[in-house]
């Protein structure tokens, strides 16, 4: 298995010491839940607080600081894409790594030039935003930020390099999880996302692209330390 890794446990047990309740890694928790279709949330009923829960999970997720251009946006400017999700079919929610097939590939790709494309002013950097953005709504794909990035591009050795969501990249996370199955499956199976007013599970599982993007994360995260 070419892209074994014996570090997976240490990983992810090193990330969930940092995501109780009250921690910001828990922001994660809290946009997913809510935009989870199981959840039965009105997005566009209560569209302030949907574009609330998708905002305050950015900026705890780091897309609020330095010279991001979100900094001179209010919480209004999610509104259209808050439409956007909740006109998408719930099947998406489906999609995980172990289904990358080819046409769940064209929707990842086609998700992320939409979100793009209503989202991110013209001219600024969006792999980052937009992938965290897919992560925390659906939960399909690691978001693709320089820790991450940096994980995998040591793993794939040239072979794909992370700077963009196209087939070669979703495909390299595909086999990543072919080889790491077992022990990204255990995870996925028993950890909870917590839910809002308890804190506590929710009854809706990590999806196997959390789990390695908890793994390329925290591993890049270290590394940089």
């Amino acid at each position: 298995m070419k892209y074994h890794q014996a570090d997976i446990s240490k990983m992810v047990t090193e990330f969930q010491k940092y995501n109780s309740s009250t921690d910001r890694y828990a922001s994660f928790d809290y946009c997913y839940c809510y935009f989870h279709p199981t959840s039965d949330n009105d997005l566009l009923g209560d569209i302030e607080k949907s574009c609330l829960s998708l905002g305050f999970y950015l900026a705890s997720w780091g897309m609020l600081r330095g010279s991001s251009f979100l900094l001179n946006r209010s919480v209004k400017h999610y509104e259209p894409l808050i439409r956007y999700i909740a006109g998408l079919d719930s099947s998406v929610w489906d999609i995980d790594v172990d289904q990358y097939s080819g046409k769940n590939i064209k929707s990842i790709c086609s998700i992320y030039r939409d979100i793009q494309r209503i989202i991110v002013n013209n001219g600024n950097s969006h792999l980052t935003l937009v992938t965290k953005i897919m992560l925390g709504v659906f939960g399909f794909i690691p978001a693709f930020d320089n820790y991450f990035g940096n994980t995998f591009r040591e793993i794939f050795q040239g072979e794909c390099g992370f700077r963009s969501v196209n087939q070669n990249s979703l495909n390299c996370i595909q086999q990543f999880y072919d080889d790491n199955r077992e022990e990204i499956d255990m995870y996925s199976s028993k950890i909870y996302v917590k839910e809002f007013t308890t804190g506590d599970n929710s009854g809706i599982t990590y999806k196997k692209s959390k789990i390695i993007d908890m793994y390329g994360f925290t591993k890049g995260l270290k590394k940089s330390t």
